[in-house]
């Protein structure tokens, strides 16, 4: 396009009318009628005239502007879902996924086929990463089916914008069922790759395809979230929860089954029940009881019987292992009188344990007669495995047997002293053996003397809530919930205690397990010998129990005797295995602690080892063990094999070794299909991300239309500007004409 355009000097026309008069003006100036004849005076006006014109004309400044546009090069991306989630077929008509995208890009076809004539129409095939697909006259060239065996969409998306850096991209269009199914190292979020997209002022567009609840027209049924006790003794119950979702089986009954490894490799069925689901998609709870009759490693798995038409039949079962202790355990319970109701409260808690027997005395010190006469025998080593000290005063116990007590813990019994008026440094015991033995800090100024009132400023006024502290929250003893966040939640919602004895100091190596909201000691534990010996402040759990948490009550009991007696694991000698978890996903790594205790039952910390690990094709390999903040670990990463893994420890320090072993399973699980839920808010939130849009299939064409109309305005407009008022000739002609006028004045004598 070519335009003339006039700048005049001064900005303004009026400025040029001004000169044009002024010049106007002059052309009267010449030479006078009686020296100059008529013809060469018009001569001269002509001359100067045309010197005035080309003068205006200059000043006029005329500028002829040439535009010219042309189209800017860009890309449109097009990412399609080639995982097996897209076989789902939940779509319209029963269709799949996968033919849905296939319909709508095939619907797009021709305005594909106009873009490619303007830009650079690429497409990407992605499962685990992306790679590029041929375009051919607006056609993709997909795949007959989608096999990937994962959905990284976050890698994905990285990995083409790596590709495309530079390029201007007209859109991109992400087609998927928006639920990412990756594991580690190619599970980069997909926000962060929408982030990229938005930082580089692009948008994406997303294709939703599938639905967001159950399988749709798909059967499958799935053993989900299966809870079980790790550790449990022989001949006591064990309680396995989960649930099964069911998916196109509404009101058709499916057997769950129990099964348990009676022999190494021989898992047989133990308890079976049927679950029925009243809508599609509902997940089930299922519950067992079951008490094994053999101690050891075991492998427990609950599967629901497969069914005809099921989509994918791995996630039909789900295994763990439990560790089956030894049952029984004998704990003295010794308590002062008159009895209190936590005595009650307690003894029952702990009765409720076939595996636990308790023996239970109530003494009052002025009636001889309520001392078990055998008391000093009950006192010495092989006796019992833990000890229970209530509000007793030290003077019920008759010289020696306090020592007895000291020596029996020291070998490896367990004691713990609760809280009472009589307990602690109240009741005298920092004069006693027990000074050493419990892990608080007493002196003979708390006594409190029997019959005096009780002294106010050795106890803690209720209500008192007791809280595990953090670094503590996972200790055995603390363990109230069956995950992190149910525990910690039970223990908030558990009714405080009335009081608490006031603990004026703990010994170095003493760690406190539990405190008030004040954070004041309230459980405290520590090694004494080969003994564990706890320290415990409160004395009315009791509410608990009688304000609707009674299997919290009997737990956090029969957890502590566990502990006291070294229940709460299984040993090998003195080396033991500790694994987070006992299932994993294909490709996960595994890490694994190695405890060790000295003859003492002391940790040991200088202790070295090799560890090996037998993969479920017999395979053995070595794995590095290292010291870590003082003990032995390792890690395990060539999980690719599904099945059960094996691992074995061999630990040597000082004069002495031994050998820990542990099983852990890698689910045969089918990471796209266990469950294919497609997920249209993570496509909704994308497109928002970047300013895009969340389509349905059908609307593809129409989206990409509008990109046709977008294109329109994709242009590079240059201009070049030629100005006609500062040229060469334009001087010269204005100085000729000047210089012909002068000549002739010159000539005519004029001048």
């Amino acid at each position: 396009m070519v335009r003339l355009y006039f700048y005049p000097v001064g900005g303004s026309v009026y400025v040029l009318i001004a000169v044009a008069l002024l010049l106007v003006g002059l052309l009267a100036v010449g030479p006078g009628a009686r020296r100059a004849s008529r013809r060469r005076r018009r001569i001269l006006a002509a001359l100067r005239g045309a010197a005035f014109l080309v003068v205006l004309f200059a000043m006029l400044r005329p500028t002829i502007v040439y535009t010219q546009t042309k189209p800017l090069a860009a890309s449109i991306l097009l990412l399609a879902d080639l995982s097996r989630s897209m076989t789902v077929p939940d779509e319209v008509s029963g269709m799949t996924r996968y033919e849905t995208l296939r319909r709508a890009l095939e619907d797009s076809s021709g305005v594909l086929r106009r873009l490619g004539e303007r830009f650079n129409v690429k497409a990407y095939g992605f499962d685990r990463d992306a790679r590029r697909l041929e375009v051919a006259d607006g056609r993709v060239a997909l795949p007959e089916k989608p096999e990937g065996q994962a959905t990284a969409i976050g890698r994905s998306l990285d990995t083409v914008l790596r590709q495309e850096a530079g390029e201007r991209l007209l859109g991109v269009f992400l087609l998927s069922d928006g639920a990412q199914r990756a594991l580690s190292p190619d599970d980069l979020l997909p926000q962060q790759a929408a982030a990229q997209l938005r930082s580089r002022g692009d948008r994406l567009w997303t294709l939703r395809l599938g639905k967001s609840v159950g399988l749709g027209q798909a059967r499958d049924l799935a053993v989900k979230d299966l809870l079980a006790n790790d550790r449990v003794f022989v001949n006591n119950e064990l309680t396995v929860r989960g649930r099964v979702r069911m998916d196109g089986f509404v009101e058709r009954p499916a057997s769950v089954r129990l099964l348990f490894e009676s022999a190494p490799e021989r898992l047989e069925p133990v308890a079976v029940q049927t679950v029925t689901a009243k809508t599609d998609g509902e997940e089930v709870p299922f519950e067992f009881l079951y008490a094994p009759a053999t101690p050891g490693e075991r492998k427990l798995t609950v599967e629901v019987v497969e069914q005809p038409g099921e989509l994918v039949t791995t996630n039909n079962r789900v295994s763990t292992f439990v560790n089956v202790l030894k049952g029984g355990l004998r704990v003295l319970y010794l308590e002062g009188f008159p009895p209190r109701v936590e005595q009650n409260f307690l003894r029952r808690a702990l009765d409720a344990s076939p595996d636990i027997n308790v023996d239970t005395f109530t003494i009052d010190r002025r009636r001889p007669e309520t001392r078990p006469a055998d008391l000093g025998e009950r006192l010495q080593p092989g006796r019992y495995e833990a000890y229970i000290l209530g509000d007793l005063d030290s003077s019920a116990f008759e010289a020696g047997e306090l020592q007895n007590l000291a020596d029996t813990v020291s070998r490896g019994a367990g004691l713990i002293m609760l809280g009472g008026w009589h307990s602690f440094g109240a009741g005298g015991y920092a004069d006693t053996p027990l000074a050493d033995v419990l892990p608080v800090r007493m002196n003979r100024l708390e006594r409190q003397a029997l019959d005096s009132p009780p002294r106010t400023d050795l106890h803690l006024e209720g209500p008192v809530r007791m809280t595990p502290t953090e670094i503590n929250l996972g200790h055995f003893t603390m363990l109230l919930g069956a995950s992190p966040q149910e525990n910690r939640k039970v223990w908030q919602e558990l009714p405080p205690l009335e009081g608490a004895n006031k603990f004026f100091g703990m010994k170095p190596l003493a760690s406190v397990l539990a405190e008030s909201g004040k954070k004041e000691p309230l459980l405290v534990a520590h090694l004494f010998g080969g003994g564990r010996v706890m320290g415990f402040a409160g004395d009315s759990t009791w509410r608990w129990q009688m304000q609707g948490f009674g299997n919290a009550h009997k737990r956090f009991w029969r957890q502590v005797v566990l502990w006291l007696a070294r229940k709460d694991e299984s040993l090998e000698g003195n080396v033991w295995v500790e694994l987070p978890q006992r299932q994993f996903q294909r490709g996960s790594r595994v890490e694994f602690a190695v405890g060790v205790l000295a003859a003492t039952g002391d940790p040991v910390i200088d202790a070295t080892g090799e560890a090996f690990v037998t993969l479920p094709d017999g395979t053995r390999e070595e794995v590095e063990v290292s010291q870590t903040m003082g003990r032995l670990g390792g890690s395990f990463r060539e999980t690719a094999q599904a099945g059960d893994y094996r691992i074995e420890v061999r630990v040597r320090y000082g004069d002495g070794a031994g050998t820990a072993r542990a099983r852990f399973l890698v689910a045969d699980q089918d990471l796209e299909l266990d469950n294919a839920t497609a997920d249209a808010g993570v496509m909704d939130g994308l497109a928002a991300m970047t300013g895009g849009q969340s389509l349905a299939p059908e609307e593809l064409p129409s989206a990409l239309e509008g990109l046709v109309k977008q294109a329109e305005t994709l242009v590079e407009t240059t201009e070049t500007k030629l100005t006609l008022w500062d040229t060469w000739f334009l001087f010269f002609l204005l100085i000729g004409l000047l210089g012909v006028e002068w000549y002739l004045r010159k000539r005519w004598g004029l001048v």
